[in-house]
């Protein structure tokens, strides 16, 4: 059973990066902010990231289900989601995005979770944003949140935990594994329901690229740090597909002989079913390729 517990979806793109637009080209690039910039694989022309194109992504990878966080750069696609979780209800878990603005309790109890951009916000203190944790433990959702690079964020966080011990916490991007001080972020996880998301591993260790030894590493850090328990496998699916297939995003976890398989089974689905709640999923068919 695999879960991605980090992937992006938009139909279509409308998202701002340091106040400047961003826009979707064709072959899968966008115009960031006035930069070009290769955003999903080329194959994907028309701009649309689309949940029917993520699904077979999933399918052909054998993943069961997912998790689909938000980002600032893409805009807002609350309503957008909405309608891939309709189509898909057993596979998906969905969450709104939180802009520095209340969001209201009938609109956010529509969603599994909210997601924060930490890193982004305007205002980078978390304590100044302690109400929508608050908002969210009491309506039973999760929070989803890339925090600001390394252990800027960890004491404000800290605090929030503490303060609502019974809302879920999942950080992203693997506490920003790359920058200095990213063991605090996930040292947060020895907090009951805190966890730990690798979504976008394979791009903050895209200069030594596949099979990412300096990321499995990492993994074994953390385990060390907060245990197996606490980490889940996340692709950061499209983005880090303008280098490897959506199934190389796995199947570095897979083959490494640096974990146990009971460890493998932790982090590629088993924590993040317990987690975000999944229940009643399939495993896809196994389907033999063209180069078997």
């Amino acid at each position: 059973m695999i879960i991605d517990a980090h992937a992006h979806l938009w139909d279509p793109q409308a998202g701002r990066v340091n106040g400047k637009p961003v826009v979707p080209l064709t072959g899968g690039k966008s115009d960031f902010g006035g930069e070009l910039r290769q955003m999903m694989p080329p194959y994907m022309l028309d701009g649309r990231n689309t949940v029917e194109m993520l699904m077979a992504n999933m399918d052909y990878a054998r993943v069961s289900g997912c998790v689909i966080t938000q980002e600032y750069i893409d805009g807002n696609q609350d309503a957008y989601l909405l309608a891939c979780r309709e189509k898909y209800p057993e596979r998906m878990k969905i969450c709104c995005l939180y802009e520095e603005k209340p969001i209201e309790d009938e609109w956010l109890s529509k969603f599994d979770g909210v997601k924060i951009c930490g890193g982004r916000l305007e205002n980078q203190d978390l304590l100044a944003h302690e109400e929508i944790f608050r908002q969210a433990e009491r309506l039973g959702k999760f929070i989803s949140i890339d925090m600001a690079d390394g252990d800027a964020q960890t004491d404000a966080m800290e605090r929030l935990i503490e303060k609502y011990p019974d809302l879920r916490i999942a950080v992203g991007h693997f506490g920003m594994v790359t920058v200095e001080g990213w063991e605090k972020q996930i040292a947060l996880a020895k907090h009951k329901n805190v966890y730990i998301e690798s979504g976008g591993i394979t791009w903050l260790f895209n200069s030594e690229f596949y099979p990412y030894p300096s990321a499995v590493r990492a993994i074994r850090t953390a385990i060390d740090i907060c245990g197996i328990d606490k980490l889940m496998w996340g692709s950061d699916y499209p983005r880090t597909m303008t280098a490897i297939t959506y199934d190389m995003s796995k199947d570095f976890i897979e083959k490494t002989t640096k974990l146990s398989e009971e460890e493998k089974r932790k982090f590629l689905g088993e924590n993040a079913e317990k987690f975000y709640g999944f229940s009643k999923l399939d495993i896809p068919e196994k389907i033999i390729n063209m180069v078997e």
